[in-house]
């Protein structure tokens, strides 16, 4: 058995080396003296149909004979060994057409490669492609395309190469796909254990994955050039690659036809923005049309970063996509889908960057292919635990969803966010609304979107996004969508310009004179809220929430933010409507942010008796029999029952209990609305009793969460004393603090 190759640590030599190398088939001469270099890292060889490509796998791997020339790898001669000699030396090889067996499982085929020694194993493989654990027992023969090629790289993989060497790998792939597999081979080759060959057609894959690229031109290497000025030149694309052209169109020097093409240094890439165009919109032959010009301008992109790959150990850009590209400067994102909206967001980044604003546009397409932003989708999508296989489904809804919280992860560890504004329809206001609800309150958030004149509270949410209607559909630059996104731009500018100010560290600004109090009031706790903001508001600056559903969430959202030091959550009545299917509802993440934070909690049960529905006629069947209150002509209060304010009072308790900070919950005996009290509408204090056992029952005191209850209603002023003692109480050292300031 061959035994594995080690390179000499430090070495220069190539990783793989051809020098020369003939292959004959017949008299045909199929690889025409090829010389090629692969020091680590990536590197593409593009080039039409019949150049040699995959000869020269075949000829790598033994597969054909080697007529005349050399193939070395990590300085071990490779020509005249069996394909199996050179497999076990460390090159594993995926061919073109995967080539897998139909009646073997997905988990019989990486059973049948693992072995027993070396880094991948199956589990590795299920984590790397998450997809294939989903069809671990499908057979080869009931997998999608892209699931056989996931399955033909695991399969190389498992016998633990140096070198991988893959023919085609996106060869008749959904874009999404093609873009999840490139992915997934610029973060092997930027982890150092693998280097890749790849053989490709697709020139914006190729030149996306590796700099530089090598062409292929009838059994010769013809050049090797900077990726980015190949996909840029579309003549030069034209002339050696094909689209009605051929390689004999074009000759430099008069060599013999089988003479070696001398090797050409890699040529420099250009700086700055570059207009991308693909002259192989389909597979090309020998007998390929042209394609007409004004096709392939309108496939053209732009793109203003350099590739992902490197070669020879140059760092070209960043090969993680995770990396650190956030300005060290205030910035504005500009967020959207650039399949769609690519010239709406980038009429919008030029109007914000003239203002004189650093901007970051971020694309949020699904479509998996590389449109031109400061931040890829795929770069987004890898911010996600589950890195981009939901967005490589090929499913819209399960594509937007995987967008969606791919964005919302990605956001949240952004830093120096000035302001972010994206422009829109359904889809993408749900996916770039739910990353500007990630940001902090303040920091500037505007949606253009068709949803906006509509029913918007998915969208905004807790936070202060502010919608703007788009009027007409965001397609395309006219002059309404100019002058509105223009207004939105502008907007966006101004508010940046502003936060930017109003956060710049300046010796001469004071801090807030007093640190702010978040609490929540009801119609029916108002007098308890009003005498307790009376009684802190010297050293507190209180910030009243209703409590209608959206209040207690943007409380928690200030507190999340931390921007709120101190909280008396008077009327906790959204669990009510949650749990009973009201129309005011808390979510399940109610008292989250007071867990998250550990922030000292002060708060009382404040109409619990009461569920909220809309006008009389809006109330449920099974509820028309139960006492309900006409609060007005589009509100109906409905009391609750004992046995639904004991699951409440157990909701409430196991939420306590998760609370790591000082806690003091105030019961009031004496009733917890202003139409729970004796000769009232919902006086009911059996009920009253449900509740505050249930709490109590659930609840583990200890020194630091006490129960309180207290013979008073909840809106008498010996209430209100005792939130504002309890909370002064536990904020002892920063009142005191706030007091002795002058």
């Amino acid at each position: 058995m061959a035994e594995r190759p080690h390179r000499p640590t430090g070495s220069s030599a190539p990783f793989l080396q051809l020098q020369g190398v003939n292959v004959f088939y017949g008299r045909s001469h199929a690889l025409q003296g090829v010389d090629l270099s692969l020091h680590s890292g990536v590197l593409s060889v593009v080039g039409r149909n019949g150049m040699g490509k995959t000869t020269m796998c075949k000829a790598i791997m033994g597969l054909v004979r080697v007529s005349s020339g050399s193939i070395r790898f990590m300085g071990e001669e490779l020509t005249g060994r069996t394909p199996a000699e050179i497999a076990r030396m460390g090159i594993g090889y995926v061919p073109q057409g995967r080539r897998l067996w139909r009646s073997l499982t997905v988990d019989e085929h990486l059973r049948l490669m693992s072995t027993a020694k070396g880094n991948w194993t199956p589990e590795r493989i299920y984590e790397l492609f998450p997809r294939l654990a989903e069809r671990r027992h499908n057979g080869g023969g009931q997998l999608s395309g892209g699931e056989q090629q996931m399955l033909a790289i695991s399969r190389a993989l498992l016998m633990n190469p140096r070198l991988l060497i893959m023919d085609e790998p996106t060869e008749g792939l959904a874009p999404v796909i093609v873009a999840h597999v490139e992915e997934t081979l610029v973060r092997l080759a930027a982890e150092g254990d693998v280097s890749i060959l790849v053989i490709e057609q697709n020139i914006g894959v190729a030149t996306q994955m590796s700099d530089p690229v090598a062409i292929m031109v009838n059994g010769r290497i013809h050049r090797v050039i900077a990726s980015q000025t190949l996909a840029a030149d579309r003549d030069l694309q034209q002339r050696l690659l094909g689209v009605g052209r051929h390689s004999h169109d074009e000759t430099e020097g008069n060599g013999a036809p089988g003479a070696a093409a001398p090797r050409r240094p890699a040529e420099s890439a250009p700086q700055g923005p570059t207009r991308i165009y693909n002259a192989n919109p389909a597979q090309p032959t020998r007998w390929s049309a042209d394609v007409p010009a004004a096709r392939i301008e309108a496939a053209a992109r732009t793109v203003s970063r350099p590739t992902l790959a490197t070669l020879d150990g140059r760092r070209v850009g960043d090969v993680s996509p995770l990396a650190a590209r956030a300005p060290q400067e205030p910035h504005v994102i500009i967020a959207g889908t650039l399949d769609t909206k690519g010239e709406e967001l980038r009429h919008i980044r030029d109007i914000i960057r003239a203002a004189g604003l650093r901007t970051r546009l971020v694309d949020l397409s699904t479509v998996g292919r590389n449109q031109g932003a400061d931040v890829s989708a795929q770069e987004v999508a890898l911010a996600s635990p589950m890195g981009s296989a939901g967005i490589a489904s090929g499913d819209r809804g399960t594509a937007v969803a995987a967008m969606t919280e791919a964005f919302r992860a990605w956001i949240g560890q952004q830093q120096n966010v000035a302001g972010i504004i994206s422009a829109g329809g359904s889809g993408g206001t749900a996916i770039a609304t739910a990353g500007m609800q990630m940001l902090p309150v303040g920091v500037p958030k505007i949606m253009i979107s068709t949803m906006a004149a509509g029913n918007v509270a998915a969208y905004v949410g807790p936070t202060d996004i502010a919608m703007m209607h788009s009027v007409t559909d965001v397609q395309g630059l006219n002059r309404v969508s100019r002058a509105v996104l223009g207004n939105g731009a502008h907007a966006m500018a101004a508010m940046a310009r502003n936060w930017i100010e109003q956060n710049a560290p300046s010796p001469g600004r004071r801090a807030a004179d007093r640190p702010l109090v978040g609490m929540t009031m009801f119609g029916v706790t108002t007098p308890c809220v009003q005498q307790v903001v009376k009684l802190i508001e010297k050293d507190w600056e209180p910030l009243v929430f209703h409590a209608t559903g959206i209040g207690g969430r943007s409380m928690e959202k200030l507190i999340d933010s931390g921007l709120m030091q101190g909280v008396i959550d008077v009327s906790t009545t959204e669990v009510c409507d949650m749990m009973m299917g009201g129309i005011l509802a808390a979510t399940e993440d109610r008292f989250g942010a007071i867990i998250r934070t550990r922030l000292p909690y002060v708060a009382s049960v404040g109409a619990l008796d009461m569920v909220n529905f809309g006008a009389p006629d809006t109330v449920p069947a099974h509820y028309r029999n139960r006492n309900l209150y006409p609060h007005n002509p589009q509100v109906t209060l409905m009391r609750t029952r004992a046995e639904e304010n004991r699951r409440m009072g157990r909701w409430i308790g196991e939420k306590l209990n998760l609370m790591e900070g000082p806690v003091r919950f105030l019961l009031p005996e004496g009733g917890v609305s202003a139409l729970d009290a004796p000769g009232k509408a919902f006086w009911d204090p059996e009920a009253d009793a449900a509740l505050f056992g249930a709490i109590i029952e659930t609840v583990r005191v200890t020194a630091n969460r006490q129960i309180l209850r207290l013979p008073h209603h909840i809106n008498d002023p010996a209430f209100a004393s005792a939130l504002a003692q309890h909370f002064r109480a536990l904020h002892q050292s920063r009142s005191r603090g706030a007091s002795g300031r002058t």
